[in-house]
């Protein structure tokens, strides 16, 4: 797998609501490990319990925080939340969107898969939804080949109807 580019700067964000992320935070240190990530990173890790220990985080950043580190970065990894996920396409960038699941009490409900696979099929994130898959998907990036586009729509209701409309065929099937 391909490493993580000299001076390619990562944002990771979950969020502010009250659900821990940790699988996430855990495999990220797995490929510091695996020197798969070998830069910088920096993680908003919410309520997460889990303690990085290969980059820098903080629980919770201030809203110009959060826009500032979405402008620093080159690829902006977040949890499957239409709003982060929105901000980083807005902003240009590359988004790597990983699912939060509810068996592993990361939310309430599996609704970030839907959230996650509407994106996904209209090539605006790569999208994330087992944990083994993590690496693959950053070297994707790393190696130009994550076949996403930029978003260009700046209508902010285009993706909530998007999203609907995306819902409405996976309930026709």
């Amino acid at each position: 797998m391909a490493k993580q580019p000299q001076g390619y700067k990562i944002f990771v964000t979950v969020g502010s609501r009250n659900y821990q992320f940790n699988r996430l935070f855990v495999k990220l240190d797995e490929l510091f490990e695996q020197g798969i990530l070998d830069g910088e990173l920096f993680a908003q890790i919410g309520t997460s319990t889990y303690v990085p220990k290969h980059y820098q985080y903080k629980d919770f950043i201030s809203q110009d925080e959060f826009l500032e580190k979405i402008q620093w970065a080159d690829l902006v990894v977040s949890h499957g939340a239409s709003g982060s996920i929105m901000k980083a396409l807005n902003a240009g960038k590359k988004v790597l969107a990983v699912t939060r699941l509810a068996k592993y009490n990361e939310h309430i409900n599996d609704h970030q898969i839907q959230n996650n696979e509407a994106f996904a099929s209209n090539g605006y994130v790569l999208a994330v939804y087992d944990m083994d898959d993590l690496g693959k998907s950053f070297s994707l990036f790393f190696e130009g080949k994550d076949n996403t586009r930029a978003w260009e729509n700046k209508d902010p209701l285009a993706i909530i109807r998007a999203i609907e409309n995306f819902i409405e065929e996976q309930d026709k099937k």
